[in-house]
């Protein structure tokens, strides 16, 4: 028996123009893989600007996600990001048993990222159970340089690549920049303080596969009044046996992976 044809879709009469603008930049994103905001704003006939607005708007909601070459990709609430498929499920589930025992240990919340350009995805945490303390990140996309995390991955980059990712920097405040980074490499570690949240410090670690590559970084969010105890503490020293476990379990794994 030949199914009925569905009745023709027409749009509705309440048509939202930017609702609609936004949803056909999801459509490309899904069917083209990646374009450049002038070819965004060209396809929808509307001002670079407002294009701009409203693919920053679909990086913000984790469905575009952009590159060093300022290139927009689908994002991960498309299912079709980092953080959904590919390699980083794999690599979630080998890191979430070392989170969670890194947690019950320092008693903080614990959370795995990977750096997608200039930002940082929290792929998942470990919840800490104490009364105060701070709560889960997964699918948060924050800067990159602003997060205990990101700064730890930034930190593994050449002063090159630093450069083209910051453009937007002066030269002096690039060399500042560029002098912070060269401090977490030698110490082999991050902080952030209050620097994405007020009442917010984190201590961030990058994890490396066997090839000795950055591919995403753990790092311990606590509440701000116990900070300096964890500095005059234990949870640097336990965060880094969590990192080393967990680049044991890899394996050669992810060798391949050029994050």
């Amino acid at each position: 028996m030949q199914k009925k044809p569905r009745p023709a879709l027409e749009p509705p009469s309440y048509l939202l123009e930017s609702v609609d603008n936004a949803l056909r930049l999801v459509q490309m994103l899904r069917d083209v893989g990646a374009i450049r905001l002038k070819e965004a704003a060209q396809e929808l006939a509307i001002a670079p600007s407002t294009a701009h607005r409203l693919l920053a708007m679909l990086v913000y909601r984790g469905f575009a996600v952009q590159d060093e070459r300022r290139l927009y990709h689908p994002g991960p609430a498309m299912g079709a990001g980092p953080a959904q498929r590919g390699w980083t499920r794999e690599f979630t589930d080998v890191c979430t048993p070392h989170l969670e025992t890194l947690s019950l240990v320092c008693g903080e919340t614990v959370n795995l990222v990977i750096r997608v350009g200039t930002q940082v995805r929290f792929l998942t945490s470990a919840e800490s159970t104490a009364m105060l303390r701070v709560g889960d990140r997964k699918g948060q996309v924050l800067p990159a340089e602003r997060t205990a995390g990101g700064r730890a991955l930034l930190a593994e980059l050449d002063d090159a690549l630093i450069a083209r990712l910051y453009t937007g920097l002066a030269p002096d405040e690039l060399a500042k920049f560029a002098t912070e980074l060269a401090g977490i490499r030698a110490a082999g570690f991050a902080l952030n303080v209050e620097q994405t949240e007020e009442g917010v410090a984190a201590f961030g670690a990058a994890v490396h596969n066997r090839s000795g590559r950055a591919i995403g970084a753990i790092s311990v969010a606590v509440p701000i009044i116990r900070y300096k105890r964890h500095t005059h503490g234990g949870l640097v020293k336990q965060l880094r046996r969590a990192v080393h476990e967990i680049e044991v379990d890899l394996g050669d794994r992810f060798d391949g992976v050029d994050a």
